[in-house]
């Protein structure tokens, strides 16, 4: 059984949408969730987010074709999400963001 592929993307634009980054990563392939991390306090993004895709080797691609693509004026950084990277996938009160 194939596992889905977390992805983990950095210095968004604050601009940057969520919408926006779904049809990016869609053609790649599937997209299970697209999730911006955004601040709690201000209601604006904190400029990273995750993606789930259900297949690993549509979500390699994706890493590979748009890490340091220029997206809304910034180079993104695209990877696969390490645990500790979903540790910041919490709101301020600590409870998981999905």
């Amino acid at each position: 059984m194939v596992q889905d592929m977390k992805i983990m993307m950095r210095n968004l634009s604050r601009n940057t949408t969520e919408a926006e980054l779904l049809i990016l990563f869609q053609e790649y392939g599937d997209v299970q969730y697209c999730k911006l991390v955004m601040d709690k306090v201000t209601g604006k993004s904190k400029g990273f987010g995750f993606v789930e895709m259900p297949r690993a080797g549509e979500a390699k691609a994706a890493i590979k074709e748009l890490n340091y693509r220029d997206v809304g004026g910034n180079k993104i950084r695209v990877k696969k999400a390490e645990k500790s990277d979903e540790n910041i996938n919490k709101n301020d009160s600590g409870t998981p963001v999905s």
